[in-house]
């Protein structure tokens, strides 16, 4: 047993205090100002530290779009196929790649990685752990936790460079559509010939999984939600950049978003109104917002950098705290895990000398799993 005492513990979920935090066999076992540490534990002793739950970038390419590797690392997009619900991001994952150390040097314990957005249905997004094992098995929290598609201008470049469909925004919604009215009639019938790509449809149409839409302008934002509507899945908007438009909209729908990457260039038009003051209004709207790296587009390790921005932007402390802790994690569907510190949660911890959405403060300790990650062994790897 590990007990870390005398540190300003944020739970996210229950008030701040200063006290200590009990870890046992990868969980947090107890928490509290005034907790009675056994004598058999090992004791850490953080006076002046700060301690949060471990870090979470609810959408990012981490591992299937590798940093400093070119076309070899680059697995992202299977694009020479409009529709592909059938591949799983974990197949595509190397655990081994850079982006994961910077990961969890930066605190960031979870993330949850998906395919990109040159298709219309790209595939599976998986929750994994950064830090643990070589082999990606090891690290899943949960799999999959949304099938990815995609609005607006990216598949439309995409497959009119090929010349084939869809080169529209009309045709992207149609392919969408006829794809998931076929998933449907399919269900219906009971032969014994299967469809690879249409059972792959059927998690999201018994909503058993969501659908994780990409969405930049307000008008692709409304047609995702229209298809949402029409097919009856759970809706997680992605990026979202144009959100502020239609807050009201989406605060009425009670849609989550995964905000970001805001720190990127405006480098296409439907993301020319690309800014940090986005997360803070849907947010003050009532709209539940996790905050994502996008990562490679933003290095992974910028994520609370991100959230601080959010700040400064008019968004409230502590939402952008759980924006990147508790609500990316509800987003994800793995909050009975992480996300915040709970009796009986993963203990996945950092311990920082500050404020955690301060430039300035520098992180000295991350638990993964109870297990206390060696920061300078993951330096030095980078290195």
């Amino acid at each position: 047993m590990k007990a870390l005492i005398n540190g300003l513990v944020y739970p996210v979920t229950s008030p701040n205090f200063e006290g200590s935090v009990l870890i046992e066999n990868g969980k947090i076992v107890d928490l509290g100002p005034d907790l009675e540490v056994p004598e058999k534990a090992d004791i850490i002793d953080l006076e002046g530290m700060t301690v949060i739950p471990g870090l979470i970038d609810a959408h990012c390419h981490v591992g299937i779009l590798e940093e400093g590797e070119g076309w070899e690392g680059n697995d992202v997009n299977e694009a020479y196929d409009p529709v592909t619900p059938q591949l799983r991001a974990l197949d595509g994952i190397n655990p081994d790649g850079i982006a994961l150390k910077e990961a969890v040097r930066a605190g960031v314990t979870s993330i949850g990685v998906g395919p990109g957005s040159a298709n219309p249905i790209g595939g599976k997004f998986t929750a994994v752990k950064t830090s643990g094992s070589k082999v990606i098995d090891d690290l899943v929290i949960r799999e999959p936790i949304g099938l990815k598609m995609a609005t607006g201008e990216n598949p439309k470049r995409v497959y009119k460079e090929q010349k084939k469909v869809p080169s529209t925004r009309m045709s992207t919604a149609a392919l969408i559509r006829e794809k998931l009215f076929e998933a449907k009639e399919y269900m219906k019938k009971d032969g014994e010939e299967k469809d690879f790509k249409l059972e792959a449809l059927i998690p999201l149409l018994k909503n058993e999984l969501p659908g994780r839409i990409h969405a930049h302008r307000a008008d692709d934002i409304a047609s995702a939600i229209r298809i949402a509507e029409e097919f009856d899945f759970e809706l997680i908007l992605e990026h979202c950049t144009e959100g502020h438009k239609i807050a009201d909209y989406i605060a009425e729908k009670d849609i989550p978003v995964v905000f970001g990457p805001g720190l990127a260039a405006k480098s296409k038009r439907e993301n020319r109104e690309r800014n940090f003051k986005t997360p803070g209004v849907l947010s003050k709207k009532g709209v539940k917002v996790a905050i994502m790296t996008d990562s490679p587009v933003i290095p992974i390790k910028y994520l609370p950098l991100m959230a601080g921005y959010s700040v400064k932007e008019g968004m409230e402390r502590e939402e952008a705290l759980k924006a990147i802790t508790i609500y990316a994690a509800e987003i994800c569907g793995i909050d009975d895990r992480v996300g915040s510190l709970e009796k009986g949660k993963d203990a996945d911890i950092v311990v920082m000398d500050g404020d955690p959405l301060e430039l300035k403060s520098r992180i000295s300790k991350v638990f993964v799993d109870g297990q206390e990650v060696d920061l300078k062994k993951k330096e030095e790897m980078i290195l």
